[in-house]
């Protein structure tokens, strides 16, 4: 994966599928802090969504309310038709189905790589040892850590940790994978090797919603991009407009103190 360079990618042709994730009206309140307001965001399957916005702008918690790590106060959220489930298998189910990939890597310390990656394939999709194995080790190749699978987390560079994450994700043959500031708790030399990983499932055609600092990954890899502030969805577009022309006045002073500090 090391060889693979970060290029203009999939918003030269917007995709014309169906709707995958649909937010209608979601509102979310912590205390009296109201971080969501009035969401509304359909993502259509094989599309690449980068939400940025300042930092306390609602883009985290709205990744996360998509597989119901955080719950909702109002609104409807569904993926593939159907409503986020409660709780239980259902909710297993569903997370399955939506890869997640967080800041910090979430690994089991005390498990190998390959343990890691495996471990989702053989208790939620029941996948056999010997076929999961195998998945896994493609994986780890396909994300250039495929040397690492018999080695610890601790053992590994956070970059690698990382990738390791997206491939646990991809194990579980997600519909759409989300990542949450992926690369901030990165050492900026690191930040390239996982940018690449994420820039090739754009081009392969993963659903993906992306909340991150990168610019230059939502420039290159985004049909669209989503900015967020105060809460609120304030602009979306493709990213050739939305860097070149920003409507709002909020969206060009954000702009302007990210690409010209």
């Amino acid at each position: 994966m090391s060889g693979v360079s970060v290029t203009k990618a999939a918003h030269d042709a917007a995709p014309a599928g169906d709707d995958l994730v649909v937010l209608s009206n979601v509102n979310k309140h912590f205390g009296a802090l109201h971080v969501l307001q009035d969401i509304d965001l359909t993502i259509a399957r094989g599309e690449v969504v980068v939400v940025i916005g300042p930092s306390g702008s609602g883009k985290s918690t709205l990744c996360r309310t998509i597989n119901r790590l955080e719950t909702i106060d109002s609104g409807a959220i569904t993926i593939d038709g159907r409503p986020l489930p409660q709780e239980g298998r259902e909710l297993a189910r569903l997370r399955a189905d939506v890869g997640m990939v967080f800041q910090s890597f979430n690994l089991f310390a005390h498990k190998t790589v390959l343990e890691n990656v495996m471990l989702g394939q053989v208790k939620v999709r029941r996948t056999d040892k010997a076929t999961a194995e195998s998945k896994s080790r493609a994986l780890l190749d396909r994300v250039g850590v495929g040397a690492q699978a018999d080695k610890y987390p601790a053992q590994l560079s956070g970059g690698q940790q990382q990738r390791v994450a997206i491939a646990r994700a991809l194990a579980m043959d997600p519909k759409v994978m989300l990542f949450d500031e992926p690369t901030s708790a990165l050492d900026p030399e690191m930040i390239n090797e996982v940018l690449e990983v994420m820039q090739q499932l754009a081009r392969e055609g993963m659903t993906m919603v992306v909340v991150t600092h990168e610019m230059g990954f939502a420039r290159s890899a985004a049909n669209r991009v989503v900015f967020m502030a105060d809460g609120k969805i304030v602009e979306e577009a493709v990213p050739d407009q939305f860097f070149s022309a920003p409507r709002s006045d909020r969206a060009k002073d954000f702009l302007s103190k990210i690409l010209h500090h």
